[in-house]
């Protein structure tokens, strides 16, 4: 700092919350710029693509990309921004060698290895252990059969995380949530989905056990 240098100081919390640090070194802290870093959405992990795709276009003028490819690896590959430009890069030149459109079938037959190494591996019991956990109720009733609002919701998160985390079926995870029909599944995924967009607590609550999930 006396050289006029700056300085990046990383944390697991913001310089007021973190314990036994003395007072002028939090304000010293808490002058600069306190950014709050979060693993990439799928959203930013589509736009990074389709920002390469754009740059690839030149390189690769021959090249077309099927619909739906993108997308497929945003969804995918989920963990590592550099592993998902570099499966980019991968499909690409093998793309070009072989002469052939990215469709996928390329796709999936040229990124084996990294779509094995970034495959989900959540599980519904996990979703459901992480939401009653987060809502402070028991397991049981998540599973259970009550229909009070505050073991409810709770459950049509936990049933909105499953259809999104993990490849169970609609049937499938009714049966983990104690014998449930399909369609009572599907109605509180589709609830959630209309929530999120409308309460704030639930689209971050939503959020929180995603990233929890999957760190």
């Amino acid at each position: 700092m006396d050289q006029n240098k700056q300085i990046i100081i990383s944390a697991d919390r913001a310089p007021g919350e973190i314990k036994d640090l003395e007072d002028r070194v939090k304000s010293r802290l808490q002058c600069g710029l306190v950014v709050d870093l979060h693993p990439t959405d799928y959203e930013l992990r589509l736009g990074i693509l389709q920002n390469k795709v754009q740059q690839y276009s030149s390189t690769y003028p021959d090249l077309t990309i099927a619909d739906g490819v993108l997308e497929f690896l945003a969804h995918r590959i989920s963990t590592n921004v550099r592993v998902l430009e570099g499966a980019l890069t991968r499909l690409f030149a093998f793309a070009s060698l072989v002469g052939r459109e990215i469709d996928m079938e390329l796709t999936q037959d040229c990124l084996a290895d990294v779509l094995r190494a970034s495959e989900r591996k959540i599980t519904v019991e996990e979703i459901q252990r992480k939401v009653s956990d987060y809502y402070n109720i028991r397991l049981s009733d998540i599973i259970g059969p009550k229909r009070l609002r505050s073991y409810a919701r709770p459950r049509q998160v936990a049933m909105y995380l499953c259809k999104r985390l993990t490849s169970r079926s609609l049937p499938e995870i009714g049966r983990r949530f104690g014998g449930r029909d399909h369609t009572t599944v599907m109605h509180g995924v589709k609830r959630i989905e209309e929530l999120k967009t409308t309460d704030g607590q639930i689209a971050e609550d939503v959020e929180m056990l995603r990233r929890a999930l999957e760190a």
